[in-house]
């Protein structure tokens, strides 16, 4: 039997386990796209806890957690006793008893961390304010599929410091990168709260044109996050020349890709020229995190021990 492993951020995996999860994607999504049945996961049960709302995040591992024959529990704080009049060590301990894996998209990183201390099988964090690693595993799916290994490559982050950035900044870490990172004054990467080894995977940049000189992917988000809506207006003003347009995808290299999370505002944060235009992949990279949770959730639960 598999020991217990959780995926709470980026670097709770190693390299060779990284490597293993892309195969394993491109191998489950070519089943996908052929129409052949897969369902190594028949009897296991995914139960998916949101107090962050979602699209991708609830279609992706619903969708997949089906196609690879398990079944789906969908719990909201609204509709459970999560985290308001249970103490959410003992919904962890009851829930976890009751289902095979755990899916957890919520605020602080210190509640995931808590549930998955007393969870007696494997959590998933499907987004925290500090860390969104299932994403990160689908853009770097998607990058190898169009461009192949990211070993070497630049990546440039333009916008907000925000959970993205730091799960950029740990898989650079691990997977041998470089990032370049551009935000307002203000809204700059914390690399403690990034839980960053070293300083030399990325480099800062006051300018986000000097940032995305040379990269081989420019990507970005949305200006303000969920949880942070009352600084809306602050950010707009502070953000304002951190809109990823044609100049900045200009400064890249000639084939760079653009990748942005969604949901996306055009106009604020990239213009619809670059999120439309022939450079961008999002639509793939959106695709792909059922892709590569599936295989995340194959590796949780099975190990590398998986039928083909």
């Amino acid at each position: 039997m598999k020991s217990l492993q959780h995926y709470l951020q980026f670097s709770d995996l190693d390299a060779a386990a990284y490597a293993h999860l892309f195969e394993r994607a491109a191998l489950i999504k070519a089943k996908f796209k052929k129409y052949e049945k897969y369902q190594p996961l028949i009897d296991r049960t995914l139960a998916m806890i949101f107090e962050k709302a979602s699209t991708r995040t609830r279609v992706s591992f619903e969708a997949g957690m089906y196609q690879m024959g398990g079944s789906v529990v969908h719990l909201t704080t609204e509709g459970s006793q999560l985290g308001r009049s249970e103490p959410i060590e003992d919904s962890a301990r009851v829930i976890s008893r009751m289902v095979d894996l755990v899916m957890i998209r919520t605020f602080e990183q210190t509640k995931i961390e808590a549930f998955a201390a007393h969870s007696r099988v494997p959590v998933i964090n499907g987004l925290t304010n500090e860390f969104h690693p299932c994403q990160i595993l689908a853009d770097i799916f998607t990058f190898i599929e169009h461009r192949g290994s990211i070993k070497g490559k630049t990546v440039a982050w333009v916008g907000d410091g925000n959970n993205m950035a730091n799960t950029w900044l740990q898989a650079a870490e691990i997977l041998d990168f470089n990032v370049h990172i551009s935000t307002p004054s203000g809204y700059e990467i914390d690399a403690v709260v990034a839980n960053l080894k070293s300083s030399k995977h990325y480099k800062v940049f006051t300018d986000p044109m000097e940032a995305c000189k040379g990269a081989d992917l420019v990507t970005t988000d949305v200006w303000t996050s969920m949880g942070f809506e009352a600084e809306n207006e602050a950010r707009k003003k502070a953000f304002a020349d951190w809109c990823v347009d044609s100049d900045m995808m200009a400064a890249a290299k000639a084939d760079a890709l653009f990748m942005h999370c969604l949901p996306a505002h055009r106009g604020e944060e990239v213009s619809a020229d670059v999120i439309d235009g022939p450079q961008s992949v999002v639509w793939d990279e959106a695709e792909n995190r059922m892709h590569a949770q599936k295989a995340l959730m194959e590796y949780l639960l099975l190990g590398t021990t998986q039928a083909n």
